[in-house]
């Protein structure tokens, strides 16, 4: 990558994990860890002070059980209050009800930490590009339950009415033509739909909307 490196915080209640991920990002060229926490509280209290000095970061990795305020509940408060961080959740926790809830709270990625180091890598890249990654040990459960459950019912209107247009095979801003929003809202959307649905591409979603009818 070229320009500016890419920035992350980290966000765990075992000091010694924290380091590690530190470490490894420190030899890492291009992206840089710029503040820990330890639990979603503190991780807010972070970011509000990045953000006095302009300086919020691109990704924040973040475990899912914590004390204080976990992390579901830090991935909703985070991109209530700061939409251009990207969470993504870094977890010993490979339940499906884990993974589910990060992704439905809001997160852009759902990592385990046995992951190898290519793997943090790539969900950071790919967080910060504005996609998503999932651990391949969840991802395929994932996309099972919800091949076989009620997914759409978790979508707003809107977000229904984006997946809709993107199975007919229309752009980001044709959609946003016909739905007279902007290319920048289609986007959060997308991201939304991606999330709730447990999917990680356009292509999934379109694939999962004419599965489930919407191209009718």
């Amino acid at each position: 990558m070229t320009g500016s490196p890419l920035t992350v915080i980290v966000v765990d209640d075992h000091v010694v994990v924290r380091r590690g991920i530190i470490a490894f990002l420190d030899i890492v060229p291009d992206i840089t860890a710029v503040g820990e926490a330890g639990n979603g509280t503190e991780a807010l209290q972070l970011l509000d002070r990045l953000a006095r000095d302009g300086s919020l970061p691109d990704v924040a990795l973040i475990d899912i059980k914590m004390p204080r305020m976990d992390g579901p509940q830090a991935v909703t408060e985070l991109r209530a209050r700061y939409p251009s961080v990207r969470p993504v959740i870094l977890t010993g926790y490979t339940e499906l009800e884990y993974a589910h809830a990060a992704l439905a709270a809001g997160a852009a990625g759902y990592l385990l930490k046995d992951a190898s180091p290519d793997q943090v890598e790539q969900a950071i890249r790919q967080a910060a590009r504005g996609g998503m990654y999932l651990d391949p040990s969840v991802a395929g459960g994932l996309t099972s339950r919800i091949v076989t459950g009620t997914g759409l019912a978790a979508l707003t209107e809107q977000e229904r009415n984006v997946l809709a247009l993107l199975a007919h095979g229309h752009s980001n801003r044709e959609i946003g033509a016909r739905l007279h929003i902007s290319e920048r809202t289609v986007r959060s959307h997308m991201t939304g739909v991606l999330a709730k649905l447990g999917l990680t591409s356009r292509t999934q979603a379109a694939l999962y909307a004419a599965r489930e009818g919407l191209t009718r």
